[in-house]
């Protein structure tokens, strides 16, 4: 859907938090994987602080001020002719998509062992294609809707956050090299997540639940798509995380492409 301008009585300004850290950045092995998948330097993470509360109905306004916001725009890079740039305009509109985010484990992922993708203990099956010699199980099911084993996961769990960027990352980059087990793949997942997203536990039940909204945007200018690229490509993303009890928003966001353009 797409968002109006913000509207006055509810406008929310936004400044970096250049102390905040993401573990997953300084790991070693999850950036050595990134670099192996060919997302090291199109991938970034950054976050901000807002000032006013967060609901799901004020979402649009929420997104709009924050691509029409200073602080952020001057933070923003995007690709431009294979040279990363100032995102230097404000959003005239844009899309939102509303991401299920509910998952606290990693068991959602269990079936993949015992459906015919993967072999024990986590080996990928390969499987023959034409065009692509490395192609596997796992990515069939990731992508094609006619594959058996597509919902092997639920369809529900398809669009959840999790799914989406274990997804991101299974399919990489312009020249990944893709990973012959799937561990890599589920253990960068659920370092990336637990950095990404926050959880409070119930002092009764103790059961932990998430608290973040999680919201898949892409921003216009009078020119068009300008971030998180100027063409749509399924790995060309942006995700905002937002905090409603810390007022923090995470952009989290990731450019096809080829090399190692940012860190």
């Amino acid at each position: 859907m797409e968002g109006d301008k913000c509207a006055f009585e509810s406008i929310f300004s936004f400044n970096t938090l250049p102390n905040k850290k993401f573990s997953f950045m300084k790991d070693n092995d999850v950036t050595a994987l990134l670099m192996k998948w060919s997302m090291l330097g199109r991938i970034s993470v950054q976050s901000y602080s807002f000032d006013h509360n967060f609901s799901s109905y004020n979402t649009n306004t929420f997104v709009q001020c924050f691509f029409r916001d200073p602080n952020v725009l001057c933070s923003l890079r995007k690709m431009d002719a294979g040279v990363w740039v100032p995102v230097d305009k404000p959003a005239v509109s844009v899309s939102v998509e509303v991401v299920p985010c509910t998952k606290v484990s990693m068991d959602v992922f269990d079936p993949l062992y015992s459906c015919g993708v993967l072999r024990p203990p986590g080996l990928i099956v390969k499987r023959f294609h034409g065009v692509d010699p490395d192609y596997d199980e796992l990515r069939r099911m990731l992508q094609e809707d006619e594959c058996e084993h597509y919902f092997v996961l639920g369809r529900e769990a398809r669009e959840e956050f999790l799914f989406r960027l274990f997804k991101h990352l299974c399919l990489g980059g312009e020249l990944c090299q893709y990973e012959d087990t799937v561990d890599p793949y589920i253990g960068t997942t659920k370092k990336i997540y637990k950095d990404l997203i926050s959880v409070q536990k119930d002092p009764e039940t103790k059961k932990v639940s998430v608290v973040s909204t999680v919201l898949k945007v892409c921003a216009k200018d009078e020119s068009g798509r300008c971030f998180p690229g100027t063409q749509e490509e399924e790995q060309t993303f942006a995700y905002l995380i937002v905090d409603p009890f810390k007022r923090h928003v995470t952009l989290f966001d990731h450019f096809y492409g080829v090399g190692n353009f940012m860190m």
